[in-house]
């Protein structure tokens, strides 16, 4: 009897990923990307992929940022991972949520990446991430393990906020935010797990969202009246009606991006509309 060698093959997937910048320092980019290559290029070595969409959508009303997005990667490299990078121009600056719905509507892969142009993505990041969802159906949303530039945590998850945790957050001196750190860690969810996954969460941060795009597509994407702020809120919410929410500490990301409060009135503004339009729709709490 002839001994017939028994092939191995990858299981067959397909993936795609979303960056929205608005005047983003070619810095940042451009450790983004590289960051999202290498990560790309370990999938690829557990998994078959068709070509891979990347799109860069760019809200500047600038030149847009295609000098940039070229001249910081390898153009080989991209070719021979099966990647493409599309630059999405020319809408102006419609918003965070709005620009991610330019492309939600048209994807066709399997598992979608959400991302901000502040963060960086180890190598592990995406193979672990689909690898989890792969094995959990019931989950749709995989949110990371986040560090900051330095190194300090960044707790991505949340509970459902009330007015006076923002009021902590984003108004109260130090000294008087000091009192209230255990209320602050209940909200930012300090007690989950570091040694295994975590769901059933209500919110997670939209700089870094791995998801199903069927469920990012039932949904229709973004609600487009939320133009910065409380957006990925607003979306966390009613996936959480599809499916699951998990954190999962095994993926690691680096996020360089700050709180609202942090970055001048004109975002305060913004904020504190977009917190208004959140609790309107999804119900008031002003001390929970």
């Amino acid at each position: 009897m002839n001994k017939q060698l028994l092939v191995q093959t990858k299981p067959l997937i397909s993936f795609s990923a979303a960056i929205v910048c608005y005047n983003s320092p070619s810095h940042e980019l451009t450790k983004l990307l590289i960051s999202l290559l290498d990560s790309i290029e370990q999938l690829r070595k557990s998994f078959e992929l068709p070509e891979i969409p990347v799109y860069l959508i760019d809200n500047s009303d600038e030149d847009p940022v295609e000098f940039n997005m070229l001249s910081v990667v390898d153009e080989e490299r991209v070719g021979a991972l099966g990647v493409g990078l599309r630059l999405v121009h020319g809408q102006g600056n419609i918003g965070y949520g709005s620009a991610h719905n330019l492309v939600i509507s048209n994807l066709n892969s399997d598992f979608h990446l959400l991302l901000n142009p502040d963060v960086e993505l180890q190598k592990s990041t995406l193979t672990i991430g689909i690898n989890f969802l792969l094995e959990n159906p019931e989950v749709i949303v995989a949110s990371p393990h986040a560090v900051d530039d330095k190194g300090d945590k960044q707790y991505l998850c949340k509970r459902y906020p009330s007015v006076f945790t923002f009021l902590i957050r984003g108004v109260f001196p130090n000294w008087l935010k000091n009192i209230f750190q255990s209320r602050l860690a209940s909200y930012e969810m300090h007690n989950l797990s570091e040694s295994e996954p975590s769901a059933d969460i209500s919110i997670v941060s939209g700089c870094f969202m791995l998801l199903r795009s069927t469920s990012l597509k039932e949904i229709e994407g973004f609600d487009e009246r939320y133009f910065l702020y409380f957006e990925d809120f607003d979306l966390s919410l009613r996936l959480g009606k599809k499916g699951k929410l998990a954190y999962l500490p095994a993926m690691h990301i680096q996020h360089s991006g700050g709180h609202a409060a942090s970055k001048g009135l004109s975002h305060f503004k913004m904020f504190t509309r977009s917190g208004i339009r959140f609790f309107n729709t999804h119900g008031w709490h002003f001390i929970r």
